[in-house]
């Protein structure tokens, strides 16, 4: 079935705008970080985002720097201490959400070509992670796809799944991005 893209979600109003981050949000961003001895490294190639996770952070407490990799290279380290972080857990409903919104905005895969299907994904090595967001999402009535691994010859270690085309809207509603590229692209409809 296709869908055609010109097709808008109007989702609430915090999808266009970066909601206040949370630690649970932090938590889900931190899949695509890097760790050292008394920090997390965030690397991202949009220095909007990383900004926007600069000041969360030093809203939340310690301070947060960034800084580019490499004088040629299109990469900015957003850094910051681990105490932060420290003995905190994913409870409540509104928790689930902010994580998977940030684990989205890390982690996750959305279409941004119009000469492709309309898609929204996870893909992460570490398969209990995956299955452990799914379940999160379906708690939340998102319907997913099953988690599988693309290609065993590419990769045997890398895993995705694909949120349904049914619960788009859903999660454009419920999850949404702070991502100001993905925002873009969750907005427009296949």
């Amino acid at each position: 079935m296709v869908i055609p893209r010109e097709v808008v979600i109007d989702p609430v109003e915090t999808t266009r705008r970066p909601r206040k981050l949370t630690k649970a949000y932090l938590i889900g961003v931190l899949h695509d970080a890097t760790s050292a001895k008394r920090t997390y490294r965030i690397a991202t190639k949009d220095l909007e985002f990383a900004e926007f996770l600069q000041k969360g952070i030093r809203e939340l407490g310690p301070s947060a720097w960034i800084y580019r990799e490499g004088k040629n290279r299109k990469l900015y380290i957003v850094e910051f201490s681990k105490s932060l972080l420290a003995n905190k857990s994913i409870k409540s409903q509104s928790e689930k959400i902010e994580y998977i919104r940030g684990y989205f905005d890390a982690e996750g895969g959305i279409a941004k070509s119009p000469k492709v299907r309309y898609y929204i994904y996870f893909a992460q090595k570490n398969e209990a992670d995956l299955y452990q967001l799914r379940n999160y999402l379906e708690e939340l009535e998102i319907r997913c796809g099953i988690i599988h691994n693309p290609s065993k010859l590419v990769d045997p270690n890398y895993f995705r799944f694909f949120v349904k085309v049914k619960s788009y809207l859903d999660f454009a509603k419920k999850i949404g991005s702070n991502h100001p590229i993905k925002s873009q692209y969750l907005r427009v409809k296949i």
